[in-house]
Order: C-alpha cells, then sequence, then structure tokens
C-alpha cells in the first residue's frame, strides 16, 4: 500500500491572522488549531511564519564535458563565527508575480552565470524550514548550451556579485561526500544528481 499522511490541509483551523512586519520580507502572526494524531483538535497555538516567496532553482549540466556551472556568492544568513559567508551554489531566484517557474530558471541563469539552458528535468519541491517559513523551492536540472564560465555576473540593482565556476560532476559529487556544500537547494540537487547523473548523460548525450 503507498504511503499517504495521516492529514490534509482541511484538518487546520486559522482562527485569526495578523501581519506583523511587511519590509523585504514580511510576518504573519497565526492563531490556528489543527487535528491530533490520538483524536481531537489542538488548543489554540500562536504562530509567526515569514513569508518570503517561493523560489526556483536549477543545477545547469553539461553532458558533453559532464560539467556543472555553479556559482559562489555572499550570503548574510551565513555570517556565524569563522564559517565563511560565501556559498558555492546552484542558480536560484524568487518567483515574481506573474512568472512561471520556466521563466524564472531562463531569466535567473542568464543574470547569474550568463548561462542559457535548453532541455530542463524536474529535481524535486520542498519546504526548506516549514516549521516558521512559508517558502517552496522547486528545482530543476537544465542542459546547458552556453554558460559565463569566469565571468562576473549578477544584478547591480540588487547587490548581486557573483562568481561563475565549472566545476566536473566528480568534484562537484567529491565536495558534497566532504560535507563542503552548506547551501540547501544545492545539497537537493547534488544528490539528486549522485542517483541520476550517469542515466542523465547517457540521456543528454
Amino acid at each position: 500500500m503507498a504511503f499517504a499522511l495521516r492529514f490534509g490541509a482541511d484538518a487546520v483551523r486559522v482562527l485569526e491572522q495578523e501581519a506583523v512586519y511587511d519590509g523585504h520580507f514580511s510576518v504573519r502572526r497565526l492563531t490556528l488549531q489543527h487535528r491530533c494524531f490520538g483524536g481531537g483538535w489542538s488548543a489554540p497555538l500562536k504562530r509567526e511564519v515569514f513569508d518570503r516567496g517561493d523560489a526556483v532553482g536549477v543545477l545547469p549540466y553539461d553532458p558533453e564535458d559532464d560539467s556543472l556551472v555553479l556559482i559562489e556568492q555572499f550570503r548574510p544568513g551565513a555570517l556565524r563565527g569563522s564559517d565563511s559567508p560565501w556559498m558555492l551554489e546552484l542558480v536560484a531566484g524568487v518567483v515574481e508575480p506573474g512568472e512561471t517557474d520556466t521563466d524564472v530558471v531562463h531569466r535567473e541563469a542568464m543574470e547569474e552565470a550568463g548561462c542559457e539552458l535548453s532541455e530542463l528535468l524536474p529535481i524535486a519541491r520542498y519546504y526548506p524550514s516549514a516549521g516558521a517559513c512559508s517558502e517552496q523551492v522547486r528545482l530543476f536540472c537544465g542542459r546547458v548550451t552556453r554558460a559565463g564560465v569566469g565571468g562576473i555576473h549578477g544584478e547591480d540593482s540588487e547587490g548581486e556579485d557573483i562568481l561563475v565556476h565549472s566545476v566536473p560532476r566528480a568534484d562537484a559529487l567529491r565536495l558534497l561526500r566532504e560535507d563542503r556544500i552548506a547551501n540547501g537547494h544545492t545539497l537537493v540537487a547534488l544528490q539528486w544528481l549522485a542517483l541520476q547523473g550517469d542515466e542523465l548523460r547517457r540521456r543528454w548525450t
């Protein structure tokens, strides 16, 4: 028998919600109840939810030389002790109103990596931190037709300063095994590539 979650969206009652912050991102305070596994409903709970919009990421892959296009950029949320706040990542961006996921993939690939992609394959969709954040991330793998490797890219208006790398697939997976990939989107995509990479290369060559 296929696994199914016990409850769905109809097992939650939102009793009240209010906006408590509205800036570059926003925060809502919810008062809610949900059904309990032992029966009945929970007591009313107050929870703050961080809203930053959904994001789409793409892992650009060149099957001809078996390499990935990855980007390096500064991330203020990673300022922690002596850890470097620069991260090696896949290409990603926030979905703007009226955009499709495919629109975002192609826009961000060009803006962040000077990268043109042809075929796209879905990898996964997930919530990075559903206990506090409403963001859903949807990931793809894209076949590279052109890339601005070695260049510096990004939107000046957004303060982006992005260095583009070409990384052999074997080296990227080695970084994964050595716990040197600290970005969640990239971890998920590289784990998928570790399982699918050989078949993917055969398919695209």
